[in-house]
């Protein structure tokens, strides 16, 4: 560079990939944590979120459990901790606790809710029904995780609510 030519505007080396990088993490959490945007609807996101976890259950799923429960209850536990991850950086990304923005709890829990339970459309909808009603009415712990801080407390009071949908859901099929 000429002598007393000043440039303004330029990155160290290494500045502005590192940027890149950081806008595209910051973009893709976004992403997982809302559900592929589906938390951007503009009413129930949360609603919309249980939505994507039954159409997951539905249609991937419900027959992975079916042929190993075990091998799936392991894969859940260790994307459920990746998910409360994911969640603490999008509310720090989204500068707010528990934002409606992200969904990735509702989506959790409403597999959670159907671990086990039969993944047709009438037990999908009456899973659906009481995990959204577990998940509103926030019965304890629920609503003691709901206070909890960070990305676990996220998700850990979806799964609470999912817990009771799903011991519901079951009694409710032994006296059907």
């Amino acid at each position: 560079m000429a002598e007393g030519v000043q440039v303004s505007g330029t990155c160290r080396p290494g500045e502005a990939a590192t940027t890149r990088a950081s806008r595209t993490l910051r973009s893709l959490v976004i992403f997982v944590a809302s559900g592929a945007f589906i938390g951007y609807v503009p009413v129930a996101p949360g609603t919309a979120g249980s939505l994507v976890g039954l159409l997951l259950v539905r249609f991937a799923l419900a027959s992975f459990w079916r042929h190993s429960p075990t091998e799936f209850v392991m894969l859940f536990a260790i994307a459920f901790t990746f998910a409360c991850g994911v969640a603490g950086y999008a509310e720090k990304i989204l500068a707010k606790p528990d934002s409606s923005l992200i969904v990735l709890d509702e989506i959790f829990g409403m597999v959670a809710t159907m671990f086990g339970n039969p993944s047709g459309w009438k037990w999908l909808a009456t899973g659906f029904t009481l995990f959204r009603l577990f998940d509103i009415i926030k019965p304890w712990p629920s609503s003691s995780l709901d206070r909890m801080k960070g990305g676990t407390g996220v998700m850990l009071d979806d799964l609470a609510a999912a817990f009771y949908a799903n011991i519901t859901l079951r009694v409710l099929r032994q006296i059907a």
